[in-house]
């Protein structure tokens, strides 16, 4: 499992520990910088979708769910090769999305890059779409885990009133569980483990 170590007690700032072990998923979440709700919009939700086609395509991992919210992504992987990063899967993930958003800002609301732009201690001033850090990793290998992170995913526009039912939510993979077509992105149902809630 994925260890988040504060540096400090009063940062906000964590490191963490990632383990490619073998068979095991990973529950991926990464934010937006500062919290800001900049997946709002259908052209950079896309970016994110061709993003991790793009990460699926390169590092042959499967996605099992995956929910792009207005200022944070989850998403749930699973790579079947040993050999894997999942450091190297967040950056193919992340790189693009915000090169792509850079440049769009850059050329098309350039007084806009003032929310973007990130003053580090020592000066540096950097433009940033992602929160500064890796975000988020949890190693999952127990069915009735995997099964709940579904769920826990499938369920965030809800709890955040952005609709009634998962399946009413585009950028989700809610749909595609409901009647197992491949939407905006395919979802590796074959690796998938059996629910055990449902061989009670």
């Amino acid at each position: 499992m994925c260890n988040e170590v504060a540096e400090h007690r009063t940062s906000k700032h964590k490191t963490c520990r990632r383990y490619d072990d073998v068979g095991h998923a990973h529950s991926l979440t990464f934010t937006c910088f500062n919290g800001q709700p900049l997946l709002s919009r259908d052209r950079t939700r896309h970016w994110m979708i061709e993003a991790i086609e793009l990460a699926r395509t390169k590092h042959g991992f499967d996605i099992w769910a995956y929910v792009l919210m207005p200022e944070h992504v989850h998403l749930l992987v699973y790579p079947p090769d040993a050999d894997y990063s999942i450091s190297k899967i967040l950056m193919t993930l992340k790189q693009p999305v915000s090169k792509r958003a850079r440049l769009f800002v850059t050329e098309h609301a350039p007084s806009f890059l003032n929310r973007m732009t990130d003053v580090q201690p020592n000066g540096k001033r950097t433009v940033r779409f992602w929160q500064r850090g890796g975000g988020y990793d949890r190693n999952l290998w127990s069915p009735k885990h995997i099964w709940e992170t579904i769920d826990y995913i499938h369920r965030n526009p809800i709890r955040r009133e952005l609709c009634d039912h998962p399946t009413e939510w585009e950028w989700s993979s809610a749909r595609s569980y409901e009647d197992r077509a491949n939407r905006l992105l395919p979802i590796g149902f074959d690796t998938l483990p059996d629910d055990p809630r449902q061989q009670r």
